[in-house]
């Protein structure tokens, strides 16, 4: 008697098809372009969602630093003003209160010139 797979088989080909629901094509279709497309997500979801990360923070220092610039600051000076005066605000954070808290913001760059002209004295 032969040992026959149908069900298992059957069953793991239906999940890699439903992840592949949507595509066009014989990505959507064929089982072994099926798995290749899939295999292919997987490894692009997996690296972007470590891109994500970096990609955030880009925008958070440049908002940071536009918001600066119009305040008379540079960047690299206002993040190190913050660290001497010890404010333990994320860049997310400061992002957020530099577009909708402007007169909050102005208070943060004046602490941290502040903290710069005191080291520098």
């Amino acid at each position: 008697m032969r040992i026959k797979y149908g069900k298992a088989t059957r069953r793991k080909k239906n999940r890699i098809f439903r992840e592949a629901k949507g595509s066009v094509g014989g990505r959507g279709t064929l089982w072994r372009t099926v798995q290749e497309h899939v295999r292919r997500s997987r490894a692009y979801a997996f690296r972007d969602r470590r891109a994500r990360k970096r990609d955030f923070r880009a925008l958070w220092i440049t908002r940071i630093n536009a918001a600066c610039m119009i305040r008379g600051l540079r960047y690299s000076q206002f993040m190190h003003g913050l660290k001497l005066a010890q404010c333990e605000l994320n860049r997310k954070i400061l992002s957020e209160l530099a577009i909708h808290n402007p007169a909050v913001f102005d208070e943060i760059v004046a602490v941290a010139m502040g903290a710069v002209k005191k080291a520098a004295a």
